[in-house]
């Protein structure tokens, strides 16, 4: 067989592939040329929706100022101001009507709101906060309010007798917004907080229309705008690259049935001659039968107890033996070589997954703070994951709250942060939420038990594994919302936890002027303990804010979900305080909202939440039961003294120091006072420290049901939600077990000393007559 002839190509079949190529061609081209023309269809739409958007933007800013401006002119006029010289509000109200068609009434209240407190929930919340709003700010002020059961246009301004009340059909506002010609397929809502307003178009929409919201002026009103969802056209292309795309792949389909139509003649191709004197080589049937496959390395030649991924077989489990004690209330935490290891990771992880398959849930992500087990924690957890046919994405090392956020982001609904929060570096353990949904109390026990008992389902075929890094998307999604009216200086403190990588990119992200101290991340915590609710942890922090005549000091636990602060002076701000400040905030935007706050918060804290309109309730404490009673309520904000905060309004929910200080910068830094004359003005009384004492024999919970059966308390107001709260007109006490560890949680507040040493009395004898060998030291 002469050697340049023997691997010519056949032409002849080469020619009748052509039309299958041409027509491969063309279907390619079409796909192509179709994403792209949809794709300057969504542009175009999106293009539509944010004209839209800005329209009602300012029709609406441009309404709101009108309003607050005729009630500022009508204010100042001759007869108004006359009848308000005399003391005749009944006369003022006649005269700020005539000639004014608007108003459906007017109302003159008295400063002290008497009636409205009387009954503030007849009264209405947000009206209530109108007027509170009304009185300390200048000039006229106007909302959304419920009154009469119907939404309307409530305007407020401060006189000599107390506070103007006026009371608008919402139309006034609205009519601009809804006026704006919108592209039919999109959306657009007028909002107040979380409560729509005003929408328009399509309400599927609704979940998705903050990334394109836009607030309007300093209004507290937003609206908010969304699209169907569009994406990027095959491989990431753009709609111009996929057109151009599907212009080649025509061009070439075109050729080839030009080619196969003998339009174009065909090139005759040769495969090159090779060497003189070489020999012919062996067609792939004569190769394999000179030298067989090799075997593939490690593989046993018996395969009847081989279980492979490619065939689905599930191996046969080894039973792991787990502590139930690692099982608490609200997540899981152990110490690592003793109660947790990599095996009891994987038992657990796919456990999760157990319950994963259970509710159909396929996708999760999971993170993990920077101790030195998390690593060999997290490669189990996802090993177990993947076992019950999960698909995880890892993002790595990360705060608590941005795996949380992860869970949003990226749409999977659940996440497991490995994590040992505030406790000592040989602790390690998990955060879960599974659905949305954080698992606490009988969902941590199931696990347990799913593992006992071997009912954890293994999947015929493993799940997939995948990195992302979200912290910038965690950043972005922030910045974009909170920035600072004023730079402030501030010092971070993260304890050398996981927030050291991520605190000062986002503070500096808003504004914010930040000094790190102990933000390498260091799973030994060589400088103090990564717990800001002990004030001894917060003794560097002091020091540094003085050191640099910086405004605020803020600190960190180890995974970032809990915040604590001190002020230029070195006071150090509670978080009941705290929750304070944050409840007048999103209660001007947001009037009648449910304030949430655990058992240990401050006895102030109903009142001022009532003064600012809300409604408050008081709750258990355990961030994953303040989180099930949000979603239960519809809260817009919860705290607990222990320095977690939970924004539901412009946030997600969840508990997250990070947002939280992003949040609190935001306030200081609209107002023209320091940070430390702000917080100076919030309700103050004397308080101590949570008080930790040891229970040895028996159970923490079996005493405190003891201790609530017996004890009597003359004149207080009882709660047994969780413990015992009894609260007197001049101060409270509290005692509860923990949760987390063998010991009863104490604390007090009082107006002054003497109230609180009578209420830290009447505590200490009624427990020790039930229990006289507690170290009780208060």
């Amino acid at each position: 067989m002469n050697k340049s002839n023997r691997l010519q190509l056949p032409l002849g079949d080469l020619r009748r592939a052509l039309p299958l190529l041409a027509v491969l061609l063309a279907l390619l081209a079409g796909w192509l040329g179709w994403s792209g023309v949809q794709q300057w269809r969504d542009a175009a739409l999106t293009d539509g929706v944010e004209r839209a958007r800005d329209q009602a933007v300012t029709s609406v800013e441009a309404a709101f100022a009108a309003q607050t401006r005729q009630l500022s002119e009508r204010l100042a006029s001759e007869p108004v101001q006359a009848a308000l010289a005399a003391g005749d509000t009944s006369a003022a109200a006649v005269a700020l009507q005539q000639g004014w068609s608007g108003p459906e009434r007017i109302d003159i209240y008295p400063s002290t709101l008497d009636a409205a407190y009387a009954d503030p929930a007849a009264f209405g919340f947000s009206k209530l906060a109108l007027l509170e709003a009304g009185m300390h700010e200048e000039g006229a002020v106007a909302r959304v309010v419920e009154d009469d059961g119907q939404p309307r246009l409530g305007l407020a301004a401060a006189v000599p007798q107390g506070v103007v009340y006026v009371r608008l059909p919402l139309a006034n506002l609205t009519r601009g917004f809804d006026e704006v010609s919108l592209p039919g397929s999109g959306y657009l809502a007028l909002r107040q907080g979380s409560y729509n307003v005003r929408e328009r178009g399509s309400k599927a929409l609704a979940d998705g229309a903050e990334v394109l919201a836009h607030a309007v002026g300093r209004t507290g009103l937003r609206v908010a705008a969304a699209v169907p969802g569009g994406g990027t056209g095959p491989l990431g292309l753009g709609a111009l690259p996929s057109l151009i795309g599907a212009g080649l792949l025509a061009a070439l389909a075109v050729l080839a049935l030009l080619m196969a139509r003998g339009g174009l003649g065909l090139p005759r191709l040769r495969a090159a001659t090779q060497a003189q004197g070489d020999a012919d080589e062996p067609t792939l049937g004569q190769a394999l039968q000179r030298e067989p496959l090799p075997a593939v390395p490690g593989r046993s030649a018996n395969k009847s107890n081989e279980a492979t991924e490619e065939q689905g077989v599930p191996a046969e489990r080894k039973q792991v033996q787990v502590d139930p004690g690692i099982f608490r209330a609200y997540d899981i935490r152990g110490i690592i070589g003793q109660s947790l290891d990599v095996d009891v990771a994987e038992s657990i992880g796919q456990a999760i997954g157990s319950v994963m398959h259970e509710e159909d849930l396929t996708d999760i992500v999971v993170g993990r703070d920077g101790r030195l087990s998390g690593p060999d924690l997290i490669g189990g957890l996802i090993e177990g994951l993947r076992k019950a046919g999960r698909n995880v994405i890892d993002i790595g090392m990360a705060p608590t709250p941005v795996a949380y956020f992860a869970a949003y982001h990226l749409r999977t609904g659940s996440s497991v942060a490995v994590t040992g929060s505030h406790n000592p570096p040989d602790y390690n353990g998990f955060k879960i939420v599974v659905g949305g949904q954080t698992l606490s109390g009988d969902a941590i026990t199931d696990l347990y038990e799913r593992i006992r008992d071997n009912r954890l389902h293994t999947a015929n075929a493993r799940g997939d594994l995948q990195q992302r890094d979200v912290a910038a998307d965690y950043i972005q999604r922030i910045a974009d919302d909170v920035q600072l009216d004023r730079p402030l200086k501030v010092v971070v403190d993260a304890g050398n936890g996981v927030a050291g990588d991520i605190a000062p990119q986002l503070l500096e992200a808003i504004g914010a002027e930040v000094i790190p101290l102990y933000c390498d991340v260091d799973g030994t915590f060589p400088n103090h303990h990564p717990d800001p609710s002990e004030p001894h942890n917060l003794e560097d922090l002091i020091q540094t804010v003085k050191r640099f005549d910086a405004d605020i000091g803020l600190a960190f636990d180890g995974d970032a979900d809990r915040l604590g602060v001190v002020t230029r002076e070195g006071e150090i701000i509670f978080p009941d305080r705290l929750l304070m400040l944050f409840a007048a905030d999103v209660l001007e935007r947001n009037p009648g909202a449910l304030i949430i706050f655990d058992v240990k918060c401050t006895g102030k804290l109903q009142g001022w939440v009532l003064r600012h309109g809300g409604t408050p309730m008081m709750w258990k404490t355990g961030h994953s039961l303040i989180k099930a009673k949000m979603r239960e309520t519809g809260a817009e904000l919860a705290g607990e003294m222990s320095g977690h905060f939970f924004f539901q309004e412009r946030w997600y929910g969840f508990d997250d120091g990070l947002y939280s200080a992003a949040r609190l910068l935001e306030i200081l830094a609209a107002r023209p006072e320091t940070p430390s004359e702000v917080l100076a003005t919030l309700p103050d009384g004397i308080a101590t420290p949570e008080i930790k004492v040891p229970v040895e024999n028996g159970t923490p919970h079996a005493l405190v049901e003891r201790f609530v059966q017996s004890a009597q308390f003359e004149g207080a107001r009882i709660s047994n939600i969780d413990g015992l709260r009894a609260d007197w007109d001049d101060g409270w006490g509290l005692l509860r077990a923990s949760n987390t560890t063998p010991i009863l949680v104490l604390r007090f507040e009082a107006d002054n000393e003497a109230a609180l040493a009578r209420v830290k009395e009447t505590f200490r004898s009624q427990l020790l007559a039930l229990e006289p060998g507690l170290a009780v030291t208060f």
